[in-house]
């Protein structure tokens, strides 16, 4: 259930900064993946649909950045590196 806590946090997020812009849709979702945080991509992608529907972000194209150095401070986290919106 890791996972699902800090899936649901990245919606919390994104939805946050879709807020802010003052955006009702969010087409595209950027993370970073750090080294260590033993997700998989396809692990987080499949979560991210899940947790996205009925959201600003329901449908939103989803990149992930896989990170490689595993000294990074920020190495076993998932971050939100930007969202896409429309007006």
């Amino acid at each position: 259930m890791h996972e699902a806590a800090l899936i649901a946090d990245l919606i919390r997020q994104v939805t946050m900064r879709a807020h802010q812009c003052q955006a009702t849709k969010v087409t595209g979702v950027h993370i970073k993946l750090g080294a260590l945080s033993h997700l998989s991509p396809a692990h987080v992608h499949g979560h991210f649909v899940q947790a996205a529907r009925g959201t600003v972000a329901d449908g939103a194209q989803l990149t992930i950045e896989t990170l490689t150095d595993i000294l990074d401070p920020l190495a076993q986290e998932l971050q939100l590196h930007s969202i896409e919106v429309e007006d």
